[in-house]
């Protein structure tokens, strides 16, 4: 009786453990952030850019590969701590490396920690918050899932969505790893070489001493197309919504 009375409590005192242990990635990547925001903001702004890119560009001349390795590494920290002012990262990847190297490096980094914390969120509460969805909450997640890739690219296009929502609500939305990766590197890349565009010109502003204009992206001539390509990413729902699909596949 004894003996199996302490044989319990192991398991028990293991199964609690193994509870917390999926919290353990997005407690690291909070306090990442929490420390990000103390120790590293200052150093992801116009000021701290201005004073520092002839040093950059000294050391990626000097270190042409560990350059690159070294930004998406950072460039992936950033996004997987959602650390504020990543997108001074995103003008740098343009002042170094150019307008197309820099986007392919920034579309990969930024999937890539935004892959790790949609992981982070999906481990910790994903589960838990879909077993327990009931009324207006379960029928938000159907209804994402029924459209997941359409609403997955709105997330991306749309300027007005931050980007760490984007990565941690589709995975309280019970969205697909694979969808959640290809629709955030597709979606990204028109912000991206629009940011880009604008970092690889920007040798020439710190040279005068000007700041870049970072809403650029609300433009008419920028907005617009980014607009329309949400359009398009929504079509498919409207139709869906209002029976066109249905009716031609019943056709």
């Amino acid at each position: 009786m004894q003996h199996g009375d302490s044989a319990s409590v192991p398991a028990a005192t293991q199964d609690s453990g193994g509870r917390w242990k999926r919290f353990l990635p997005l407690v690291a990547i909070g306090a990442g952030a929490v420390l990000a925001l103390i120790f590293g903001r200052e150093y992801l702004s116009f000021a701290a850019l201005s004073e520092n890119y002839q040093h950059l560009v000294a050391w990626r001349d000097e270190n042409w590969i560990a350059s690159m390795i070294v930004f998406m590494a950072v460039y992936v920290l950033a996004v997987a701590f959602s650390v504020p002012g990543a997108i001074w990262l995103t003008l740098i990847g343009g002042f170094l490396f150019g307008a197309v190297l820099g986007s392919v490096l920034v579309v990969i980094s930024a999937t890539t920690g935004a892959f790790f914390i949609f992981m982070a969120a999906r481990t910790a509460l994903g589960e838990t918050l879909r077993a327990r969805a009931s009324g207006w909450i379960a029928r938000m997640e159907k209804g994402f899932q029924e459209g997941e890739v359409s609403y997955l690219l709105i997330m991306r296009l749309v300027p007005a969505m931050p980007f760490f929502i984007a990565n941690l609500a589709p995975a309280f939305l019970g969205a697909r790893t694979w969808t959640f990766v290809w629709t955030t590197f597709v979606g990204i890349i028109p912000g991206t070489v629009v940011y880009i565009s604008v970092g690889a010109g920007l040798g020439e502003q710190l040279a005068r001493g000007e700041a870049p204009d970072l809403g650029v992206i609300f433009q008419p001539h920028v907005l617009g197309p980014l607009l329309g390509l949400a359009v398009l990413a929504a079509l498919p729902v409207a139709l869906k919504k209002f029976g066109i699909l249905k009716r031609r596949t019943h056709d």
